[in-house]
């Protein structure tokens, strides 16, 4: 599958690329402008994420391991002071980048585990972000630990309308049209079992839509889309 910039982008922000094709990205970000403002957009649709978790204090220990492994011969040979070391990483732009990058990827991973009712038998195959098409406000998470069920996870309070509904639907890039996955309750996680459609795949569209208070009268979305996103694949 052919993965546009704007894909490419979001997968460095997440920390899903590997490291050659993260290095390739990293220097075509120097000399692009668009690029960069792209990574920048990502950032801020994703950020929102971190702020769901509250801070934890740091293991007993857990610092003087991460101090051995970024200094190991220190203590075996005359390297230079630890002060020395930091001071140069302090003044290495592609340090701190990656540093950042790491750092707001695996935040926002925390994020999303951290959340009620996130847990699932396996590990996440596929995340999918759904986001508000105006503002790109992140509004809830699609986990999928298998290729046929998936849980969709709330991150904040929807307002509905009386006599509204949410309503969930997703689309494979060869379908003739989206398939209604059930009617979403406000602030609720939902549970799907898909083992009547094809194997979710990489890009798969996944909207929720204002819809009729029993649902969509015809099997096709009909009401303005209030969160969109594709999903990407995690492992």
């Amino acid at each position: 599958m052919i993965q546009t910039p704007e894909d490419i982008a979001g997968l460095y922000v997440l920390g899903l690329l590997d490291a050659a094709r993260r290095d390739e990205f990293e220097r075509d970000m120097e000399n692009d402008a668009a690029l960069r403002a792209r990574v920048a957009d990502w950032e801020e649709r994703l950020l929102p994420l971190t702020r769901m978790v509250e801070p934890e204090p740091l293991p007993p220990g857990l610092w003087s391991r991460i101090e051995r492994s970024l200094w190991p011969t220190l203590r075996a040979s005359a390297a230079p002071a630890p002060s020395s070391l930091v001071s140069r990483l302090w003044d290495s732009l592609a340090f701190w980048r990656s540093l950042a990058v790491t750092g707001f990827a695996a935040a926002m991973l925390l994020a999303v585990v951290g959340l009620p009712g996130t847990q699932q038998a396996g590990e996440p195959k596929f995340m999918v972000v759904l986001v508000a098409p105006d503002d790109k406000a992140p509004g809830w998470v699609v986990q999928a630990s298998t290729e046929q069920s998936l849980k969709l996870i709330p991150l904040g309070m929807t307002e509905v309308p009386q006599a509204k509904a949410l309503q969930f639907w997703t689309k494979g890039d060869k379908w003739k049209g989206p398939v209604s996955l059930g009617l979403v309750q406000p602030g609720r996680p939902l549970d799907v079992q898909m083992k009547e459609l094809p194997p979710l795949e990489p890009n798969q569209l996944f909207e929720i839509t204002l819809e009729p208070e029993y649902g969509s009268p015809i099997g096709r979305p009909t009401g303005p889309i209030l969160y969109i996103g594709r999903a990407v694949k995690v492992m």
